[in-house]
């Protein structure tokens, strides 16, 4: 039996820019941090049942794998060459369709315990790329790079991504004491909403699709620009300037919205300027492709009246750190080792 956790994500600059439709002309760039929030998997092979078992939101018992109604399931199962003789099970610390890239944490989570049952241990870039191909490619899904590389590798990560898809991991280092005032100071908030960001996603895709239309110009022109705030946002937090963070936050918010009027709703438009107004907030978004899932802020100061009123409006605060490190296996070793000798 293996078990594996996969960290959730927040982008902090960039988001947007590791879409094929905008990569592929100018290149992408990701800024954002591992959650130490995280998807559980736990897999294994019985010695004779020959089915495939879920356990979970939606739980199923399907004969082989080409009958699994879970998609991601049924496509790393038949990519694995695993037809029959599947159990497995998954837990989520945050629910999914709130915009912390919960599908492809999963996705890679369960192809890491696939490799650990055959007694592998992939690189990280191999393991991202291996769930880009079945989400994007395989299962023909619009969205992005950066979910399935920041689940792989976590951290506080760097993604500069070439037209022709390839991507170059980075990681920012910055001081323990530096790192905890950021995350102090940045509140993440629970909206209560859930949506599917693949339809979100369709807006930009369709525009970065349409040749030579206003369209076009104007989520380009939005995408160039959060491309480069991406990189402002990175030395922001490099040099410590939480101050500069804040202003940026609030420029990506403004040329995001830009990006599809899905992105936002009135009611956090009207939160937003509400908490900028009355409670020192300088900068904030929608994390994830927007509308709905977790509201980010900025707050120089020590924030527990913010916290209080958000509280008030039903939106409770998540207590986050960064999670260091990407999807690993944390139990089951020895069962690994044990099926591959009997191989």
């Amino acid at each position: 039996m293996i078990s594996t956790v996969t960290p959730l994500r927040v982008t902090l600059g960039g988001g947007g820019t590791d879409l094929q439709s905008y990569y592929r002309n100018s290149g992408g760039f990701i800024f954002a941090m591992g959650l130490d929030k995280h998807i559980h998997i736990t897999a294994h092979r019985p010695a004779f049942d020959d089915r495939v078992v879920l356990y979970g939101p939606q739980p199923e018992v399907s004969p082989r794998a080409e009958d699994v109604k879970h998609e991601l399931v049924r496509a790393a199962l038949i990519a694995h060459g695993m037809d029959d003789r599947m159990e497995a099970a998954s837990l989520a610390d945050i629910a999914g369709g709130t915009g912390l890239g919960s599908s492809s944490s999963f996705l890679v989570g369960f192809l890491n315990a696939l490799h650990a049952i055959k007694g592998h241990r992939p690189d990280p870039q191999d393991l991202a790329e291996e769930a880009c191909r079945l989400e994007i490619e395989t299962l023909q899904k619009g969205i992005g790079k950066q979910d399935q590389y920041m689940a792989a590798f976590g951290g506080l990560t760097t993604l500069d991504i070439a037209p022709d898809g390839q991507v170059k991991v980075g990681r920012v280092e910055i001081a323990p004491d530096v790192q905890a005032a950021f995350i102090r100071h940045t509140h993440i908030y629970y909206t209560g909403l859930r949506r599917d960001a693949a339809v979100i996603l369709a807006d930009q895709n369709t525009a970065m699709q349409t040749t030579a239309s206003p369209e076009r110009n104007r989520v380009g022109d939005s995408l160039d620009y959060i491309r480069d705030l991406g990189y402002r946002i990175r030395d922001a937090w490099i040099a410590g300037d939480r101050d500069a963070w804040g202003r940026m936050l609030d420029e990506h918010w403004r040329h995001k919205k830009q990006l599809s009027s899905q992105i936002s709703w009135p009611h956090i438009d009207q939160l937003y300027d509400h908490v900028k107004a009355e409670f020192s907030v300088s900068g904030g978004k929608v994390i994830g492709a927007g509308g709905g899932g977790f509201l980010m802020l900025y707050c120089p100061t020590d924030g527990q009246a913010l916290e209080a009123w958000m509280a008030s409006q039903n939106m409770p605060r998540l207590h986050y750190d960064i999670d260091p490190q990407g999807s690993r296996v944390v139990g089951g070793r020895q069962a690994a080792r044990s099926e591959l000798v009997a191989a």
